[in-house]
């Protein structure tokens, strides 16, 4: 990808200051570093951006991603239960999975707790690979927000009138709901021994 030398110097400190800091830099934070006025920063962001080198959400602090030559760093942001569901809290760390995405679309990452998606080979301790997304089709693996606030990771069904959350255990009864909110499903997992 050709960036300029400034442009350069921007990806290399968000590069640099995310892995040291395990957070991406703020936009104040890359101007005073390398001596520029924050507009600047924004423009050559935005150029950046236009390119498909990084990624940021607005009006949200230290949320800027490198798409290119850091692919293999995602965010961590914590556990997803794979039982009973549980609050999620977002960690502020990475995980280093070179190599492995099949995505170009934003991901991040969260560990496993429990065994309701065992036949899906997905066990308490894994970590799922996680693509952003509000939307799913029908058997894809997927991180539901029920209307309770709580977080779980099993198959989505769309049925007539409800929506069916479905383990991937025998042993487990389904959840079965009029509406959950999808944050992203399923496209990896890794699992340390």
């Amino acid at each position: 990808m050709e960036v300029t030398r400034r442009q350069k110097s921007i990806v290399d400190f968000i590069r640099d200051y995310s892995h040291s800091q395990t957070v991406p830099p703020t936009m104040d934070e890359i101007a005073d570093a390398l001596h520029l006025n924050k507009k600047t920063v924004y423009e050559h962001l935005q150029r950046l951006r236009t390119r498909g080198v990084l990624t940021w959400r607005r009006y949200e602090a230290r949320s800027i991603r490198m798409l290119t030559g850091d692919a293999g760093r995602v965010p961590f942001f914590g556990y997803i239960a794979a039982g009973k569901p549980i609050e999620a809290v977002p960690l502020g760390d990475t995980i280093d999975i070179s190599g492995m995405l099949a995505s170009q679309k934003e991901c991040y990452v969260l560990q496993v707790r429990g065994d309701s998606m065992i036949d899906e080979q997905i066990r308490d301790g894994d970590y799922v690979i996680v693509e952003r997304g509000d939307t799913a089709g029908n058997g894809e693996t997927v991180v539901a927000l029920l209307p309770e606030g709580e977080a779980t990771l099993k198959k989505f069904y769309r049925e007539k009138g409800r929506i069916r959350l479905q383990p991937a255990n025998p042993s487990m009864e389904p959840i079965y709901c009029q509406d959950v909110q999808i944050q992203g499903i399923v496209i990896g997992v890794v699992r340390k021994y």
